[in-house]
């Protein structure tokens, strides 16, 4: 004999049933959100971290550039230092500083065409590439309201070129402008990047800084000079004139001069053994409110 439920009794069940399933939904979506706001919580924990370390860092940063400039500033430009180093302790961070006169790079827009073709001959360009190298680093730079044949035929050097730009012909405004110049090979640019700079504003280079890559692209410098002049600089780093006159007719091209330009490396040890680089140029300024004038700037926050 077949048992039957009531009618009643099935009906019950199944309202029974249809709030037992609308419960656990409610429990299940309560349970998603409990996890998604936990998850936004440790993010926004994690975030503020992020934030404070990055706050701390950055004020160590700028405390590193202001001693530095108050260093370089307060030792007269007769005495001042071309390179040098120092640490600290700021923000609760260890703060290792660097310094080197930024003359020691080759600059762009005020070396002369023998010091530019020299520098590419030592990173390994034909001496005869070296020359239309440097060629077109001048036809770059050039002031547009200079020998206008001349500039007309840069252009349209360019626009024969199939490029889609005409040449500045105004000064460098960054070093990457490298990249742009007609002809200049990518792996050359890459190489001559750590050698040049837009910032000394200086025709020579600082004979006691300047990389032994730089100081053989010195007119009149040979393989067996630049040895001497390495070995005089390493065993007497103090006289500089003893340095400068053992580069021959390399001299004219060099110099002992600081300048007022640094280029400065700050680097910061974390908690938990993380490390932050950061690298600056700088300009002294005197009279003005400001001891110093950053120039460029570069930090591990840029990725």
């Amino acid at each position: 004999m077949a048992f039957k439920v009531p009618g009643s009794i099935r009906s019950s069940w199944r309202n029974e049933g249809f709030v037992l399933v609308a419960v656990l939904w409610i429990l299940g979506g309560l349970a998603t959100l409990a996890t998604v706001y936990a998850v936004y919580v440790v993010n926004a924990a994690a975030g503020l971290s992020v934030d404070k370390d990055r706050l701390q860092v950055e004020a160590s940063m700028h405390g590193a550039l202001e001693l530095t400039a108050y260093y370089l500033s307060a030792v007269g430009q007769q005495a001042r230092p071309s390179n040098g180093s120092f640490d600290l302790q700021l923000a609760g961070y260890h703060v290792g500083v660097s310094f080197v006169s930024e003359a020691a790079r080759i600059d762009l827009n005020a070396a002369g065409k023998p010091v530019l073709a020299g520098l590419f001959r030592v990173l390994g360009a034909p001496s005869e590439l070296a020359d239309e190298y440097a060629d077109r680093i001048e036809g770059w730079r050039k002031p547009s309201g200079e020998e206008i044949a001349s500039r007309d035929k840069e252009v349209a050097a360019y626009r024969a070129a199939g490029i889609p730009y005409d040449p500045r012909q105004h000064p460098f405004e960054n070093v990457q402008e490298l990249w742009l110049v007609l002809g200049l090979p990518p792996a050359m640019v890459a190489r001559a990047l750590p050698f040049v700079t837009v910032f000394s504003g200086a025709p020579t280079v600082n004979v006691m800084n300047a990389a032994p890559e730089v100081l053989a692209a010195l007119p009149g410098m040979t393989a067996s000079r630049l040895n001497d002049v390495l070995a005089l600089r390493g065993a007497r780093p103090a006289e500089a004139q003893a340095v400068l006159a053992e580069l021959g007719p390399a001299q004219s091209d060099a110099s002992a001069d600081a300048g007022k330009t640094f280029r400065v490396r700050m680097d910061i040890s974390l908690p938990r053994r993380h490390r932050m680089t950061a690298e600056a140029v700088i300009l002294l300024l005197q009279d003005a409110p400001d001891p110093y004038r950053v120039l460029f700037w570069n930090d591990g926050f840029d990725g």
